[in-house]
């Protein structure tokens, strides 16, 4: 792969984290409780994470990761879709947000991964390792949606 269409898409997924880090730190300065500030807060250095990785394979120098296959309860199925007016007043609905970005994260990084699969190996693994990563939060929060708001109607 030409170095500069790496780089094209190196900086395509850093600018997709920088966009999520800029939403999570927007949701917590109206969040109303602390325990959902603490939450958008590990959600935000969850997608610095992401950065950092990203930042990493720029010069080759990334850790060999087995991908793991992540659970999937699946409740975004069932969610209304991300809409511009919907409010993070409450705390479900920070959630559905939260699923609902997460879910389309996890989508990017794996056509991402599909398409570099026959033009570069480590790229593309690289964006199979996010994308677990990304199903993996968007698990946590299903989790939470369950727990929290499912059971409790």
């Amino acid at each position: 792969m030409e170095i500069t269409r790496f780089h094209e898409i190196l900086n395509f997924a850093v600018e997709r984290e920088k966009e999520a880090v800029d939403f999570y730190a927007g949701l917590k300065k109206t969040a109303k409780f602390e325990a959902h500030k603490d939450m958008l807060q590990e959600l935000e250095n969850m997608e610095k994470g992401h950065i950092l990785t990203l930042e990493k394979m720029r010069t080759k120098s990334r850790d060999n990761k087995v991908n793991k296959v992540v659970d999937n309860l699946k409740i975004s199925d069932y969610l209304v879709p991300e809409d511009q007016d919907m409010k993070p007043d409450s705390y479900p609905n920070i959630l559905i947000i939260a699923i609902k970005r997460e879910e389309k994260s996890h989508q990017l990084y794996l056509n991402l991964s599909e398409r570099m699969a026959t033009e570069d190996i480590e790229l593309s693994d690289l964006f199979a390792t996010l994308a677990a990563e990304e199903a993996t939060h968007k698990f946590k929060f299903e989790q939470l949606y369950d727990q929290d708001v499912l059971k409790e109607n």
